[in-house]
């Protein structure tokens, strides 16, 4: 009797299971696959989009005031009627005001320049 090739051997169709072992393992392939270039996809897509929205250097900050070239700002911060502004500090555009009120007592003010309103007033207490 004669022995068959490798040729041969290899065109000799499987068996029912190993047929369903091998469909399983196509299957499980296509599907990982899949999934790696869809998560692939995700990863370039929101690297895309943070690139395109990303500020840009030199920009003011969200809530800054912007203003044309040699203009001014102005207006008017209205504290309690016999208030003394004892100092101020500035940081973006929030405005702290140090003030010693008619009673003698004081209080810290926060004013806000983008929104032209005070946002907050601290009472300075002793215990």
């Amino acid at each position: 009797m004669a022995r068959p090739t490798a040729e041969e051997d290899e065109e000799k169709p499987l068996d029912p299971a190993a047929e369903n072992v091998r469909r399983k393992l196509v299957r499980f392939m296509i599907v990982n696959l899949g999934l790696l270039f869809l998560a692939l996809m995700v990863v370039i897509g929101a690297l895309v989009y943070k690139a395109r929205n990303a500020p840009v250097a030199g920009s003011a900050p969200a809530g800054d005031v912007q203003l044309p070239a040699g203009a001014l700002l102005s207006g008017d911060i209205v504290l309690p009627v016999g208030a003394k502004v004892i100092s101020h500090s500035l940081s973006g555009n929030r405005l702290s005001i140090d003030a010693e009120l008619a009673d003698g007592s004081r209080s810290i003010f926060v004013y806000d320049i983008a929104e032209r309103r005070i946002i907050g007033q601290f009472a300075i207490r002793n215990k």
